[in-house]
């Protein structure tokens, strides 16, 4: 019989990552814009396909806010093809651009100096964006410090026996902001550490055996 852990603290479960792993920090991208919308294309895709459509803008000179304001809809739309369902994608991306046009004059930089909650409610009125790209782009590209969960984040935490898998997107996030200081570094650094343990070790068929975390995870939902 496996016996029971107790599920480790949150910064211990960052320190362990961050010794293994060395700083981690994410996401990719040349300028804050492209982190935009690289956040927007990335929904239900692989980041692999997200980075070919991104290439596909870059090779025309067209990853600024100035130069996608001008591009039609009909020539958008095909250059988003590899990201999937581009369709919506170049919906979703055109929304963006006249919310940032409207309340940012179309810098990036500016949505920087709103309160974190301000902007996230913001970015959360957009048609497309959710609570995971809202706080994407507030964290990477504005660098506020709002905690980003994803399925990695779920699953680790799960496994680990720090929440049950019942709880909202909200609830998860606020562990993480309620026991961490309120840093944007740290939050960006950690979170790119989750990804990298949930790409590498922490898969859907875990190798605990490679796992940082083996000696304090409580393998929930984990075959003995």
């Amino acid at each position: 019989m496996r016996a029971v852990r107790r599920p480790p603290g949150l910064l211990e479960v960052y320190r362990r990552l961050r010794r293994r792993y060395g700083h981690a920090g994410w996401w990719p991208g040349e300028s804050s814009f492209e982190v935009c919308v690289g956040a927007i294309l990335t929904q239900n895709t692989a980041w692999a396909n997200v980075e070919k459509a991104l290439g596909a803008l870059r090779r025309r000179r067209l990853l600024s806010f100035s130069a996608l304001r001008r591009l039609p809809a009909s020539e958008l739309r095909p250059l988003l093809r590899a990201a999937g369902t581009f369709n919506v994608k170049a919906r979703r991306v055109s929304a963006f651009l006249k919310f940032l046009d409207e309340q940012y004059a179309g810098r990036v930089g500016a949505m920087s100096r709103e309160e974190p909650r301000v902007l996230r409610r913001k970015l959360l009125s957009v048609h497309g964006i959710g609570p995971e790209t809202a706080d994407s782009i507030a964290l990477y590209a504005a660098g506020l410090p709002l905690f980003v969960v994803d399925a990695y984040t779920r699953r680790i935490l799960g496994r680990l026996g720090l929440v049950s898998g019942t709880e909202s997107y909200e609830e998860v996030q606020s562990l993480f902001m309620s026991r961490l200081p309120a840093d944007a570094a740290l939050f960006n650094d950690y979170h790119a550490q989750l990804v990298r343990l949930g790409k590498e070790a922490c898969r859907k068929r875990p190798l605990c055996d490679r796992c940082p975390l083996d000696r304090v995870c409580a393998k929930r939902g984990v075959p003995v």
